[in-house]
């Protein structure tokens, strides 16, 4: 969240939020509780307001990892694409993170900060760093080690993003074949909660209504 507030009202939300639930609780409980569970929901509620931000915050910087790390093949694809064209690599960056704005803005705006701070003096390099360390991607992490290493040793950058590339693909993949190992460990538990006793009761149901009616006549 790049903006100039965004520190000073996380950290509003969460000490508001610890002003804010135990008084409204108090306010409404007063009266039908016990002094023991008044305690007990406000220490809860002090609880909750303090941690909330800090789940929800994870689970957006979870989203947006997991949205860059998506997007990162294609991104190189389009880097190798323009260093091969004979663009220099801030130039390269620009124009990938201006085709990728509408498909992937996330990606987009990282690789637009990078050409900004180049662009304002700071050294390719250290920028690269600061693209690693702001998104905390290690895919991406990885990726600007490499173009530092390249950027430093002058070896070729059109090889070095086809590598990273490669290897990036060959990693999606293997994850997704053991997330696809793990499928039936997990499918299970519901399928011995859900599945088999509908199965049991579909089979057994029309036995079980004919023995029934069998001592039903019988008695």
């Amino acid at each position: 969240i790049y903006t100039e507030r965004a520190i000073p009202l996380f950290l509003g939300v969460k000490m508001g939020g610890l002003l804010v639930l135990p008084i409204l609780a108090l306010f409404l409980l007063w009266g039908d509780a016990s002094q023991r569970a008044l305690i007990v929901i406000t220490i809860s509620l002090c609880i909750l307001a303090y941690l909330l931000p800090n789940f929800i915050l994870n689970r957006m910087i979870s989203s947006r990892r997991k949205k860059i790390r998506e997007a990162l093949p294609d991104a190189l694809d389009l880097l190798v694409v323009c260093v091969e064209a004979g663009q220099g690599l801030d130039a390269a960056i620009k124009r990938v993170a201006e085709d990728l704005q509408e498909s992937s803005p996330i990606i987009s705006q990282e690789l637009l900060l990078v050409n900004l701070e180049v662009m304002a003096g700071l050294e390719r390099q250290q920028a690269l760093r600061n693209l690693g360390e702001r998104t905390g991607v290690e895919e991406l992490v990885s990726l600007c080690n490499i173009l530092i290493q390249s950027d430093r040793f002058g070896t070729s950058v059109a090889q070095a993003l086809k590598t990273q590339s490669d290897y990036i693909r060959t990693a999606r993949r293997q994850r997704l074949e053991a997330m696809a190992a793990k499928t039936p460990v997990k499918l299970l538990f519901p399928m011995l909660l859900f599945i088999f006793p509908a199965i049991i009761a579909v089979i057994l149901g029309p036995a079980i209504i004919k023995v029934s009616e069998f001592f039903g006549k019988g008695g």
